[in-house]
């Protein structure tokens, strides 16, 4: 039963920002699918670096599991392996570029991967996974009219100008809070603030209001 039903869920390739951003639907206390603007999914194909390890210390076979942390430089998220498991990835390190297909879980507010397959790969392939999604969110993007640009610069600059007790905001934070636009716009609108002076850049990916 549970071949099959991974092979009706499509291991969709993201980024692990994309991830961080979609919305965990859960239904009568169990977690269904993560909900990323008109997707539902179940099964991910991610590409990321091991920046941590930690493995239990346990003898018994069975209450054995590692806990792994990959970051593809949108964001991290974890890989959680368990039991009979263990064995086939005890040997991932820390440093290794991994490609990772496996199921979502949700637990404790957390969203984390059950990994399939998880193999070692050249680090080019984050770069390229990188182009390939930016490529698939272009492809999918709507015509958007003019009124509704100015509305989204509008907002990011709102955003901005809301952060500045903080000393401003990252880019990738507005990218992340405004997930339903396509991030080519969001980038479009803010390099135009740039070059209005409205905002400026104290440092690189960080932009503060001028004021």
């Amino acid at each position: 039963m549970v071949e099959e039903r991974f092979k009706r869920n499509v291991a969709y390739k993201l980024r692990i920002g994309d991830l961080l951003i979609g919305k965990p639907i859960i239904n009568e206390g169990r977690f269904s699918f993560l909900e990323l603007g008109d997707k539902k999914i179940v099964r991910v194909n991610i590409i990321g670096n091991v920046v941590d390890k930690y493995e239990s210390e346990g003898r018994n076979e069975g209450k054995k599991y590692v806990f792994l942390t990959i970051d593809d430089g949108s964001g991290q998220t974890k890989l959680k392996v368990f039991g009979d498991d263990y064995e086939k990835f005890k040997n991932i390190i820390q440093g290794q570029t991994v490609a990772v297909i496996g199921v979502l879980r949700h637990w404790n507010d957390e969203t984390y991967i059950s990994p399939e397959i998880i193999r070692e790969e050249n680090p080019k392939y984050l770069l390229l996974r990188k182009l390939e999604t930016e490529k698939d969110k272009t492809l999918n993007v709507q015509p958007i009219e003019k009124a509704q640009i100015i509305a989204i610069k509008d907002r990011i600059l709102e955003m901005i100008k809301n952060s500045e007790e903080e000393g401003g905001v990252k880019t990738e934070k507005i990218i992340q809070k405004f997930s339903e636009i396509p991030q080519t716009i969001i980038d479009q609108e803010i390099q135009k603030l740039l070059e209005e002076g409205i905002v400026f850049e104290p440092l690189p990916g960080k932009i503060r209001w001028l004021g």
